[in-house]
This record gives C-alpha cells, sequence and structure tokens, in this order.
C-alpha cells in the first residue's frame, strides 16, 4: 500500500510540474476576475444532483442482494467519494463496498462486485457518448483509436462479468486447479469470496435493471456534460458543446489514474490537455481547471463531511477488512 501511495505522490508531483511550466500566474489570476458567476450555481446544483443520482444508480445494482433505504445510500455514496479524494492511490474506494456492508446483510465481496458493475457502466456509457461526439467533432486519430479500443475493452469485461454469473460453477472449477494449491483454510476462504463476488454482477442478467442502470448512466453523464458546459460559458470560452463532452472524457481518463489526494495535479493537466484541442491557451485552461477542480472536490468533501459522523471508518478497518 506504501509503494502504491508513493508513486501516487510521485506522479502527482510530475503533473503538477507539467500544468505549471511555462505559465504566467498573473494571467491566470486575471483569469479568475473574468468569472461570470451566474454559472456557478447552476453547476454546483449539477454536481448535486450527479450524487442523488449515483447513489440510486447504485440501489439499483444493489437490489438484487438487498434492499437499501435511499438515505443510506446517499451517505454511504458520499462517504466513499470523499474517501476517494481524500485517500492517495484511488484506494478509498474500498470504502463504500466496506461501509455499505456495516448497513446490510451484503458481504463487503459482493459489494465490491457492485462497484465493478457501476465503473463498467460508467466506462460504457461515456464511451458511446463519445462514439456520438465523433459525428460533429473532428478529434485527433490517437483520441479516436484510444476510445475505441477502451470501448472494446469495456464491452469485453461487462461480457466476462456476465458469463462468470451465468456459467459461474464452470468458472469456479476452472480456477479450482490454482485454489487447490493454497492450503486448505485459505482455498475455502477463497472459494467463498469469488462466490460473493460473482454474487454483485447479479443486476446484469435482470432486463429491467440493465435498462433502468443504462439510463441512469445515460443521465448521470449528461449531467456532467451540463456542468462542464456551464463552466466553459462561466469562464467565457466561446465553445460548441461538443467541447464539454471531449473534456468530460479526457478528465475521466485522467482522474482514473491513481496520484495524490484530491486528484491534485492530473485533474489540472488533462484539463490544460482537452482544452488545448480547441485551442483554449494554457494559462487561461489552468485558471478553468483549478476553479472547476476547487468547486468539484469542495462539494464532494462538503457532502462527504455532512455524512462522516454517520459512517466513520479507518484505514485500519479497510485494511483488516480486505486483509490488506
Amino acid at each position: 500500500m506504501n509503494k502504491k501511495v508513493f508513486a501516487g505522490l510521485a506522479l502527482s508531483t510530475l503533473l503538477v510540474y507539467l500544468s505549471l511550466r511555462g505559465i504566467d500566474f498573473g494571467e491566470v489570476a486575471r483569469g479568475f476576475s473574468r468569472i461570470r458567476y451566474g454559472y456557478i450555481a447552476p453547476a454546483l446544483a449539477g454536481i448535486l444532483l450527479m450524487q442523488i443520482l449515483r447513489s440510486y444508480r447504485w440501489g439499483l445494482i444493489l437490489s438484487p442482494l438487498a434492499k437499501v433505504g435511499q438515505l443510506t445510500l446517499f451517505s454511504v455514496t458520499n462517504v466513499g467519494f470523499l474517501a476517494i479524494i481524500a485517500i492517495p492511490a484511488r484506494l478509498g474506494e474500498l470504502a463504500r463496498p466496506y461501509l455499505i456492508t456495516r448497513k446490510s446483510d451484503i458481504p463487503m465481496s459482493s459489494a465490491f462486485g457492485t462497484i465493478f458493475v457501476e465503473r463498467g457502466f460508467d466506462c460504457l456509457t461515456v464511451l458511446i457518448i463519445l462514439l456520438f461526439v465523433l459525428f460533429f467533432t473532428p478529434l485527433p486519430l490517437w483520441f479516436i483509436r484510444a476510445g475505441l479500443l477502451l470501448l472494446l475493452l469495456t464491452a469485453a469485461l461487462l461480457a466476462a462479468m456476465v458469463l462468470l454469473l451465468v456459467k459461474r460453477e464452470a468458472s469456479l472449477r476452472t480456477l479450482c486447479p490454482l485454489i487447490a494449491k493454497l492450503p486448505d483454510r485459505y482455498a475455502a476462504a477463497v472459494n467463498r469470496l469469488l462466490d460473493h463476488f460473482i454474487d454483485g454482477f447479479r443486476s446484469l442478467v435482470d432486463p429491467r435493471l440493465l435498462l433502468l442502470v443504462t439510463g441512469l448512466s445515460l443521465a448521470i453523464w449528461l449531467v456532467n456534460v451540463a456542468i462542464i458546459h456551464l463552466m466553459l460559458m462561466a469562464f467565457g470560452f466561446e465553445l460548441p458543446l461538443a467541447a464539454a463532452f471531449v473534456l468530460m472524457i479526457i478528465l475521466i481518463v485522467g482522474i482514473a489514474i491513481p496520484t495524490a489526494p484530491g486528484f491534485i495535479g492530473n485533474w489540472h493537466y488533462f484539463c490544460i490537455l482537452g482544452l488545448s484541442l480547441f485551442a483554449v491557451p494554457r494559462t487561461e485552461a489552468l485558471s478553468f481547471a483549478i476553479i472547476y477542480h476547487f468547486l468539484s472536490v469542495g462539494v464532494l468533501v462538503l457532502l462527504g463531511l455532512a455524512c462522516l459522523p454517520f459512517n466513520r471508518f479507518s484505514l485500519s478497518d479497510l485494511r483488516r477488512q480486505t486483509g490488506g
């Protein structure tokens, strides 16, 4: 775990350096003074709406395992995102599965499986949006190729999840020779964990849930596009709506990289990279990145802190639960 944290901090430092290299900080400050604040309030409301939609969607993915109240889901989701922001190298991803096991009878490994489903839907939805954007915006060939490759990998991952669920016994038998090499007490535990983990995929074979989760995933990311477009207008950038789609996709890839707490460095660097595709100067792009990062992370931190008294945990709790 310490090596992951160190690597994340080192990468974050590099990205901060690349973001700030050659920047006129006076121009960055002047960029702040040009903000049109009428666009900020609806952008903040959009961030809150995204959290509500995320928690509701997660409840649907969890529903084959257990019914969890929406207030509990919203509270756990907010604290989980706080953990992702606060703990380096994206180790905070373990917080939501851990917390939901304390609020329900869902095993930790099954809850972790639902996070895989959620991330799979996120990737698939965003990449399908990318295909739509390609019809309206000329993008670099490397960007198109990377998007198509990720789309194929995501589709293959979701298909593999369905196969594991439908052919569970055959899948576990395939792994038996490997598990059998472990001591008996560990082999039994691994078998149990795998079985519960595959349970987390059960929403993928329910047509009604599949339709609802797909619709909510689309709504979540369209709200995100609207937030980015509002922020672009707040800075007076006269860019097409497609720019918000492209920037969202590049940012998602960027913040998926395990770095320092709060996505510091990768958020800013990839914002600058995305806006450079639309000829936005680096100094203006950095002004945008700083404010957009501050507002987005700030709302999530405030929501997480408000819900933290009802969902307390520590890193040692996560290590014990995951065997880390």
